[in-house]
């Protein structure tokens, strides 16, 4: 495991707390995720975006889990690659035992998992093999799954090879709850529209809808205590399509042109405001905030 992946991070947004527990950090050829980044584009770029990207100009890509604890209620957001179906990224056995070092009660102290989608390194963890049976990894948790991923994994689950490991045991237990993501209207300051309007978990946690890398994907928007941090979810892989919104990450994308308008969305809502954007696949800083100046649009940590 990298030094990257045992770095624990947490951030405090009000009264609420946020660890992240990362599974694996790994290099990744920039063309594969998200074609178009050039040597000459990060080295410009180098004294704020040089963290994301190793030695050779590779992307760095952190697969983890954020801890939020909000109230009384502990989520997870996310659950990582996992071990029990070969993946292209790699599983770490140790991280659920890592994970459960920094949850009070451990697994089974988590009340809510939240999958942003239903891509394979969101929700590996989902479930874990004892004794020969698929069981929840959080017992005592209820899954958030939006209906418009389950939609969606219906038709087209032949990439992933989701639903089988990670998804059907927990329906069958009854541990799903399935959720309205939402829909937006398009405009920059992110106003959510008709009924669907995301979904509430807690009164400081919240989904917003942020579709295109998949239907149904969601980031994540905590407020508390006059503070605030937004969670990312794929909407980003990484920090440099702050600068470059129009960057996509062609071979996972559902629809590249509205994972595009909703970068551009979330970025012109958060920029030059106190929020925290906390990335997904970040590795570390992890987190910053969205500034703006003669270089462009940038994070900072």
């Amino acid at each position: 495991m990298s030094d990257a992946a045992e770095q624990l991070l947490s951030w405090t947004v009000g009264d609420v707390r946020v660890t992240r527990v990362a599974e694996v950090v790994i290099p990744v050829p920039r063309d594969y995720m998200v074609p178009g980044i050039t040597d000459a584009e990060i080295e410009a770029q180098r004294p704020w975006v040089g963290p994301f990207f190793d030695a050779e100009g590779a992307l760095l890509l952190s697969f983890h889990t954020l801890v939020v604890e909000s109230g009384d209620t502990t989520i997870v957001v996310d659950t990582c690659v996992g071990v029990d179906t070969p993946r292209i990224a790699p599983g770490d056995p140790t991280f659920p035992d890592r994970l459960a070092a920094v949850i009070d009660g451990g697994l089974g102290g988590v009340d809510v998992v939240l999958c942003t989608h239903l891509h394979f390194d969101h929700v590996g963890w989902n479930t874990r093999t004892l004794d020969g049976r698929i069981v929840p990894t959080f017992p005592n948790a209820r899954y958030l799954i939006g209906r418009a991923e389950l939609d969606f994994l219906d038709a087209d689950d032949d990439s992933h090879e989701v639903r089988v490991p990670s998804v059907d045991p927990l329906l069958a237990a009854g541990l799903v709850d399935v959720i309205d993501t939402g829909t937006v209207d398009g405009t920059v300051d992110g106003t959510v529209t008709g009924t669907g309007a995301g979904h509430r978990i807690t009164d400081e946690v919240r989904t917003i809808p942020a579709p295109g890398h998949t239907p149904g994907h969601v980031a994540v928007l905590i407020e508390s205590a006059g503070q605030a941090a937004l969670i990312s979810g794929d909407t980003f892989h990484t920090p440099l399509q702050l600068t470059r919104p129009e960057l996509a990450a062609t071979r996972f994308d559902w629809d590249e042109a509205m994972a595009v308008e909703t970068r551009r969305r979330l970025i012109e809502r958060y920029v030059g405001t106190d929020t925290l954007l906390i990335g997904t696949h970040f590795p570390p800083p992890t987190a910053g905030r969205v500034r703006r100046d003669e270089r462009g649009t940038w994070l900072a940590s």
